[in-house]
Order: structure tokens, then C-alpha cells, then sequence
């Protein structure tokens, strides 16, 4: 294949091991990432290849997403501030880079005339809360929950018609989007972007991968951008004990991130192109309470269920694996079990005061 395929936040961590798996599949790759302290600590990371062009700039500036794009054949867009961060104050930060960063970027990409694949690296973010079932009302939207509710370890979400306890389930692809956060806000307000500039650009092809809970090597550590893998991960090699939030029954879908990078890789070079979105996910919900016990070990320590909340965390969401499978002909293939006892001996990037690739 001697496409030439444009990874943004190639030097970040998912976009790393999309970088690793296009070069053993013999594609001709590009990275923009502007690669700074704030993302990725004091020193440049290790892995960068020296088979790779890097452009090692900002794609919010308009110049250097037009150098960058020049001449590409695929895009696979990963460049973003992740996490839910510290408070509303970052909002401003992840508009920013993920809103102006997408809108740069595609700006470019109209400039010169591309016509291509596209693929954006989305999130289950934009779901909110997962989907729920109400033994008397069937599927019902969760309705945000309450402070007060939270406060006295309500946790749970009610039915809105009768409030009765409602059932999570697996959130297919056409489940309504609910953002609840900042962070989930720009998630989808990236797939809007693309998928209007898809609609203007006949020639493009576009599908956005939903990710679920990504963890694996080269995750940043000891930041509060991370995810909670991360977070528990940092702590445990600190000699902490992991902090769980809530009751730590919260579901969760943990996915490998050697199989997020290899469902970007089947997007950006299956013989026939697909479109539209996609969970990326493996289909194995556990709660975070299972996940943070999973990565201490048989002998590591319990973890803190303190109990302390966040109102922009949602209870349960969990991804249905089908459509993934069938269209776009992927399927997660680390367990839960030996990703996390990899996960746990795994290296971690340096510290970092943000995550904004």
C-alpha cells in the first residue's frame, strides 16, 4: 500500500500504537502532535519511530495543518484533550483543542481538495448515561441525577415515569446522544464537524470510532486527564491505594489499546470503506471496582471506596460490540484478565500537566 495516511496526536497514546500498526502494515505514515510538556512530561517520548515523518506542531495552527495534510490519502484524527479534567474552568482548553483543533483540520483538508477516508477518534462520552431498561416502561433515558441524590449514595438512576430501579444494557450505536460533560460535549461536537464535512465532500469517507474505557501501555501517569486506568495504575506505582469513587459498582467497558489502534487500522485500510460510527469496545462490562482489583493483584492492595462523586460522572455505560463486528468487521481480542495483569507491569508516560494528545 503506498497510501500515505496522516495520524494526528500520532505521539499521544492511542495514536502511538495506530502509528506502530499502519508502519507494520506497510503504510506511509505523517504525524502532527505538537509533542509538549504538558502532554507528555519532560522528555520526548521513546517510542517515536524513525520511519515516520513528524511534524511536530500544534494542528490548531492553520499553517501547519495545511503542511501537514499536503498530499495525504487517509486522515485519522486522534488529536484531543481527553478526560473528564478538574472543573468547568477547562472548558475553555477543551474547545480549544478539540472543537478549533477539528475545525483547523478539516479546514485544511478543504483547502487542498482531499478525498479520502476520515476517522475520528470519538468517544462513548457522547452517550452520557448508557441505556437502561424499566421493567414496566421498557427503554427509558436516565435522567441526569441529582446532587442531593448523589450526596446520600443514591446511585443508581430512576425510571423517570414511575422510579422504579432501572437495568443497564449494551448502548447500540443509534441510542440517543446525551453528552453530560465538557469533555463529552467536544467529543461530539467533533463527530458534527466531520460528519458536515463529509456531507459537503462527496469524495470523503467518514466513520468515527466510539472508544470505551482504552488503557495499555504508554498512558500518561499521575495526571487527573488521565483515564481511571491511569489513575489507578499511578497510584499503585506510588505505593497508593487506588481511590474508587461512588460504590465502585459504576460499568464500565475496558478495551485494549492494541485492539482500539487495530480497529483505526481496519477502518483506514479495509477494502471496502465503511461509514458512520462504531463502538469500539469489547463487549466484557466490569465495574471499576473489578478493574482497580484487577490491576492490584491477587496480592496487591483493596481498593478505597471513598464514596465521593462527581457530577459529571455517569452510573453505567457499556457498549454493544455487533455493529462493529459485522460492518466494519472488528472484534476486541485481549481479555479483561490478561490485559489488566499486562496493563499492571506495563510502563507509563512521564507526568504530565495535561493531556492534550
Amino acid at each position: 500500500m503506498d497510501d500515505l495516511v496522516l495520524v494526528t496526536g500520532g505521539a499521544g497514546f492511542v495514536g502511538s500504537h495506530v502509528v506502530d500498526l499502519l508502519v507494520l502494515a506497510g503504510v506511509r505514515v505523517r504525524v502532527i502532535d505538537s509533542v509538549t510538556p504538558e502532554a507528555h512530561g519532560a522528555r520526548r517520548p521513546v517510542y517515536l519511530r524513525d520511519d515516520v515523518e513528524y511534524v511536530e506542531a500544534d494542528v490548531r495552527d492553520r499553517a501547519a495543518a495545511a503542511r501537514a495534510v499536503r498530499g495525504v490519502d487517509a486522515v485519522c484524527h486522534q488529536a484531543a484533550k481527553v478526560g473528564l479534567g478538574q472543573d468547568f474552568a477547562d472548558a475553555p482548553d477543551y474547545a480549544a483543542h478539540n472543537d478549533l483543533g477539528t475545525a483547523q483540520l478539516l479546514a485544511a483538508l478543504h483547502e487542498r481538495g482531499f478525498a479520502g477516508r476520515l476517522v475520528l477518534a470519538s468517544s462513548m462520552v457522547v452517550y452520557g448515561e448508557g441505556r437502561y431498561h424499566c421493567a414496566r416502561h421498557g427503554i427509558v433515558p436516565a435522567p441526569p441525577r441529582e446532587p442531593d441524590a448523589l450526596a446520600r449514595g443514591a446511585w443508581e438512576p430512576l425510571c423517570p415515569e414511575c422510579s422504579a430501579p432501572l437495568v443497564p444494557e449494551a448502548v447500540p450505536e443509534d441510542a440517543p446522544l446525551d453528552p453530560r460533560n465538557v469533555y463529552a460535549a467536544t467529543k461530539l461536537h467533533q463527530e458534527h464537524l466531520c460528519a458536515a464535512f463529509a456531507r459537503e465532500h462527496p469524495d470523503v469517507e467518514y466513520c468515527a470510532l466510539r472508544y470505551h474505557n482504552v488503557y495499555g501501555p504508554r498512558m500518561p501517569r499521575d495526571t487527573p486527564y488521565a483515564g481511571v486506568a491511569s489513575i489507578f495504575r499511578s497510584a499503585l506505582a506510588a505505593g497508593r491505594v487506588p481511590r474508587v469513587f461512588e460504590d465502585g459498582n459504576q460499568l464500565r467497558d475496558f478495551v485494549h489499546v492494541s485492539d482500539v489502534a487495530r480497529a483505526n487500522v481496519i477502518a483506514l485500510t479495509a477494502p471496502v470503506p465503511v461509514a458512520g460510527a462504531f463502538n469500539v469496545a469489547s463487549g466484557d462490562p466490569r465495574s471499576v471496582a473489578d478493574m482497580a482489583r484487577a490491576l492490584a493483584g491477587p496480592s496487591g492492595p483493596a481498593p478505597d471506596v471513598t464514596g465521593d462523586f462527581r457530577l459529571g460522572d455517569v452510573r453505567h455505560v457499556f457498549a454493544s460490540p455487533e455493529r462493529a463486528a459485522e460492518v466494519l468487521g472488528f472484534r476486541a481480542e485481549i481479555p479483561f484478565g490478561r490485559g489488566m495483569r499486562e496493563f499492571a507491569a506495563a510502563p507509563l508516560r512521564d507526568p504530565a500537566t495535561a493531556a492534550a494528545a
